[in-house]
């Protein structure tokens, strides 16, 4: 009898652990945005990312070297050495995210009128990842994935802007920069994908992460020659230091982790689809922590988003 629970555990969490884990991941970054504000009460955005993504990276380093010397050798943890041929594919997904993603995301954070406007215009990673899948890796996509993205996709807009008194989109140049930035997204997706099964997930944010650092390290060094009075650190306080961590722990580290694994097993156009959920998230955060309010349409663009992530995992009968 518990041989018999023991297999019917093993395979459901072989089915499941792909989406606990990309849920769990969207969980934790939509509470990023909370700790990005606590943070920059202390320090300067540049300073702000070359503090979490090096807090990040010594970790891994740390806990790669522990599951090395105590885990199995197909664990997760496991920090591995890169192969000549895969360096290229490393270095691509650092330059896509976090280096290029975080550069552009400010940008359009700053172009657009509203943060609401931005954070819509950002979340339609589902929408491009599709196409992305298609033409790097032929990944196959059904009748049923289009329409659960686009149905979920209409609940993510609908979530995001219903109540909200300014539509304005701002500078325009907002719309094609976002388009960019979601695609360095997608991108950063179709190089997990392509990366050999051999290379643990804790092996490829480590070092996709460690050479995005080296050229923040880069960019804050030709800042500090042009601009040496620039205030990088203001006093820190408890709030700051913790949403650094969060940062850092939980959304620069777990997250990508457990992204890193979905995208393994399910694929990159339905791991993105996953992307429509942390608004939604982000809405339960500040209803259960700030008190805000969710009104009747947002809850409707709640249902739609849930339904049609459960209709973009449908499979087709054979």
């Amino acid at each position: 009898m518990s041989n018999l629970y023991y297999t019917f555990a093993r395979f459901f969490m072989k089915k499941a652990s792909p989406y606990i884990a990309v849920v769990v991941a969207m969980l934790i970054w939509a509470g990023s945005g909370i700790a990005v504000k606590a943070a920059l009460e202390s320090f300067a955005p540049l300073a702000l990312v070359l503090t979490r993504f090096t807090v990040g990276i010594v970790l891994m380093l740390v806990l790669g070297l522990v599951a090395n010397k105590f885990a199995s050798a197909d664990s997760i943890l496991r920090l591995q050495k890169i192969d000549k041929p895969d360096m290229w594919l490393f270095l691509l997904g650092g330059i896509f995210q976090p280096f290029l993603y975080y550069i552009l995301e400010t940008y359009c954070y700053d172009a657009f009128a509203s943060p609401t406007i931005a954070e819509a215009f950002l979340s339609t990673n589902p929408l491009i990842a599709p196409i992305f899948a298609w033409l790097f890796l032929r990944e196959r996509v059904t009748v049923w994935n289009i329409v659960g993205i686009l149905v979920s996709t209409g609940g993510m807009i609908l979530l995001v802007l219903a109540g909200s008194a300014n539509f304005a989109i701002g500078n325009r140049i907002g719309i094609p920069l976002a388009i960019v930035t979601v695609c360095t997204a997608v991108g950063y997706s179709i190089v997990l994908k392509k990366i050999p099964a051999k290379y643990s997930p804790l092996t490829i944010v480590f070092w996709a992460q460690l050479v995005g650092l080296i050229l923040f390290y880069v960019l804050a060094g030709g800042k500090a020659i042009l601009y040496p009075d620039a205030e990088w650190v203001r006093s820190i306080s408890g709030e700051a230091i913790g949403g650094v961590a969060y940062l850092a722990v939980l959304s620069g580290m777990t997250a990508f982790i457990l992204f890193c694994y979905s995208v393994r097993y399910l694929g990159v156009t339905k791991a993105n689809v996953f992307n429509n959920i942390r608004p939604v998230f982000t809405a339960f955060i500040m209803l259960l922590f700030f008190g805000e309010q969710l009104p009747i349409w947002k809850w409707v663009g709640i249902i739609f988003i849930v339904t049609g992530l459960f209709i973009c995992q449908k499979h087709r009968k054979k």
